[in-house]
């Protein structure tokens, strides 16, 4: 047994205690888009939590198939209840979290350490790289006599936004070689429960009224009925564990210290990689890591990788890059939003590709997602969203098309790569066309001054984009200030990547020279900042409330403000947006603010972009800053308690949002990939 502490730890004293671990949640997943969730103190707090929710249709069409392992240890007379299960009335039984000795994420894989008596048993979960197979593993570490588990497989059969009542359905349970087979209904996927040790005893008898504490917080339905399908019975001994294998494949393979054996492998390859890449360039900060003599005595840069919430960061950038394979391009691939419950989101999927793919040293994972994305440009714009049901791409924003550019211009400035640049232009000169010619949205370049105006009434093209029925929170209709450094940004791009091919890109050039002068008309001499948004409709000709997006047009590549300018914006977002889990998405000064994201669906879109904090905004600040002050150790500085957040909410990964004062709780998906990529973007510039 290791004695040094991972990264990740929490000891008897924090895992004993109900409001932490029941808070703390733990994620693996399969680059499929599929997942397995849950909490340190083992008990479901949401409709996500599972052992095993499927990504039937890569990476959508998730579906919870099973959802949790209540355990049962046995030694001698007597028996210790590992699980922990919240019901109806609050009351809490079995009560297992009270046994947990320690908790731990190694790479991925969480890892329960329970005490029984003087037996001290291991239970790991990983799943299988590219397959709907999720791994529990249980080894007995020490203990005297004769130690045997109980393990009661309890499923489901839904959307992973649903919940389920029992209702009397009736699942298929079939025996079958090493386990049992559960078809949920005709032409359902089946799910096996399988080991090569042990015995599998067949049941069906629904449990009721699970409690999911946080669906409360949520405003949501928040009870669950799950189907007790089988039990599996093991001895365990020192050195003999016992694996427990759910997967929706034909023939998994069941032997777990294989399998694991597999894992550790693919989470040293992606360490690996990014180590490989030390050395490479930052253009934003135009610096190079230090250089040192590495074990061969040749020269080459710091390892970045040795810092352990580094590798730790690596590792949760891979769990967003999934497959998205069509019958045309297999090989597709593109990023989950985020965990638990968002989908491929155009602009979530440009705004962190660099820090997933590029800044870890995975350029040609880059390059695929940048061919799948362009084949779903429609009339000059890429899909905000693909449904989770597999309906039509959504084209309701703004911004990711920008942003496309901006993911294209550093592909090719971190590795030169000419071919992508040739197969992609028609592309791009499309979507500037679409632009200039005006497309879906009102979105259009207004000759009178060369900036782009977007939006019409009901609708949200920008990230900000809350929307509770037919009220939109954030309208920003007009020209918004990111939007448009985003386009002035794209145009310039575009006359580099003409001069890169040997063409002319002249005529890009001017609308870029247009585009910048004009970005004047966003500065208010009186504020010391930038308007968020000018040009409006109506009254509401302009928006002067202070928010973040000027502080991307300050860490863009191609800077639209003066140095003066950039300063100016640089500071008041310090002294004013600027918290330990990212900026507030508005001045806390302004009669709109709201301090604290939660209760129900109307309050928390209400409040999503009026004052809470996002951890994605922390990489343009620290970059902008960077850039302002050249003092790559103050802007590093920003970024410290964002690397102690990993131990903090989603163990090991970064929150997509915070509530905006202190003790700034983190709310929101419990692992975000721009919030990741950005993190790790900017803590790479900033050596």
């Amino acid at each position: 047994m290791n004695s040094h502490h991972p990264l990740i730890h929490l000891d008897r004293g924090l895992c004993s205690q109900l409001d932490v671990s029941g808070r703390r949640e733990w994620l693996v997943t399969n680059g499929l888009g599929s997942f397995a969730s849950g909490t340190v103190a083992g008990m479901h707090s949401r409709r996500y939590h599972g052992l095993l929710v499927a990504a039937l249709q890569p990476p959508l069409g998730r579906t919870l198939l099973v959802s949790k392992f209540d355990e049962t240890l046995s030694q001698g007379n007597r028996q210790y209840e590992l699980s922990s299960n919240r019901w109806r009335n609050d009351v809490i039984a079995p009560r297992g979290f009270e046994l947990i000795e320690s908790f731990a994420v190694h790479g991925t894989t969480p890892v329960w350490r329970f005490l029984c008596a003087d037996a001290l048993v291991e239970k790991r979960i990983w799943m299988e790289p590219g397959a709907n197979t999720t791994y529990v593993q249980y080894s007995l570490l020490r203990g005297s006599g004769r130690v045997r588990l109980d393990v009661k497989a309890l499923v489901v059969y839904r959307d992973y936004h649903a919940t389920t009542r029992a209702n009397g359905w009736t699942l298929d349970v079939d025996a079958v070689p090493g386990g049992v087979r559960v078809s949920a209904f005709a032409g359902a996927t089946p799910v096996f429960l399988l080991s090569s040790r042990g015995d599998s005893t067949p049941a069906h008898t629904w449990y009721r009224d699970l409690v999911l504490s946080e669906e409360i917080r949520r405003g949501l339905d928040h009870t669950e009925d799950v189907l007790h399908a089988a039990t599996i019975t093991a001895g365990l001994a020192v050195g003999k564990p016992l694996t427990i294998v759910a997967t929706t494949e034909s023939d998994p393979d069941l032997d777990g210290d294989r399998a694991y054996a597999r894992r550790q492998v693919h989470e040293r390859a992606i360490i690996d990689r990014a180590r490989r890449s030390c050395g490479e360039s930052k253009p934003l900060s135009q610096t190079r890591t230090p250089a040192r003599v590495d074990s061969t005595g040749q020269e080459g840069a710091v390892d970045w990788t040795s810092d352990a919430r580094v590798r730790q960061l690596l590792l949760a950038a891979d769990q967003f890059v999934v497959k998205r394979a069509t019958e045309e391009h297999p090989d597709g691939m593109t990023i989950i939003a985020g965990f638990h419950w968002f989908g491929d989101w155009g602009r979530d999927t440009m705004i962190a590709l660099p820090g997933l793919t590029l800044t870890t040293g995975r350029p040609e994972v880059a390059n695929t997602i940048l061919r799948t994305f362009a084949r779903h440009v429609d009339r000059g714009m890429l899909p905000n969203r693909f449904p989770d049901a597999g309906e039509d791409p959504e084209y309701n924003t703004a911004d990711a098309t920008l942003w496309y550019f901006e993911a294209i211009r550093q592909y090719v400035a971190a590795t030169g790569d000419r071919d992508l640049l040739r197969d992609l232009w028609p592309t791009l000169v499309e979507i500037i066309d679409w632009h200039n010619e005006g497309t879906r949205y009102g979105i259009r370049r207004d000759p009178q001054d060369g900036l782009l105006f977007a939006g019409q009434q009901g609708v949200q093209l920008t990230w900000m984009d809350a929307k509770v029925g037919d009220w939109v929170v954030t309208p920003r209709i007009g020209k918004p200030v990111e939007i448009n450094a985003l386009w002035y940004n794209a145009l310039e791009s575009m006359a580099e990547f003409a001069t890169i091919m040997g063409m002319d890109g002249s005529g890009y050039q001017e609308q870029a020279l247009e585009a910048r002068a004009s970005m004047s008309k966003f500065w208010n001499d009186d504020m010391g900042y930038c308007r968020d948004v000018i040009d409006g409709p109506g009254d509401e000709r302009e928006e002067t409330s202070l928010r973040p997006n000027q502080i991307i047009a300050v860490a863009l590549h191609h800077r639209a403000f003066s140095a003066e300018q950039e300063r100016a914006i640089v500071d008041v977002c310090s002294r004013v947006l600027y918290t330990p889990l990212g900026l507030r998405s508005l001045d806390p000064g302004d009669s709109s603010y709201i301090p604290h994201y939660g209760g129900g669906p109307v309050e928390r879109d209400g409040a999503y972009h009026q004052g809470t904090a996002w951890g994605w905004l922390i990489g343009p600040f620290v970059l902008a800053h960077l850039r302002v002050y050249a003092d790559p150790q103050s802007a590093r500085s920003f970024l410290e308690p964002m690397m102690d957040h990993l131990a903090a909410h989603g163990l090991g990964t970064v929150s997509e949002i915070s509530d905006a004062e202190p003790p700034f709780t983190p709310r929101g998906c419990i692992a975000q990939a721009w919030s990741v990529a950005e993190l790790l973007r900017a803590w790479r510039a900033t050596e």
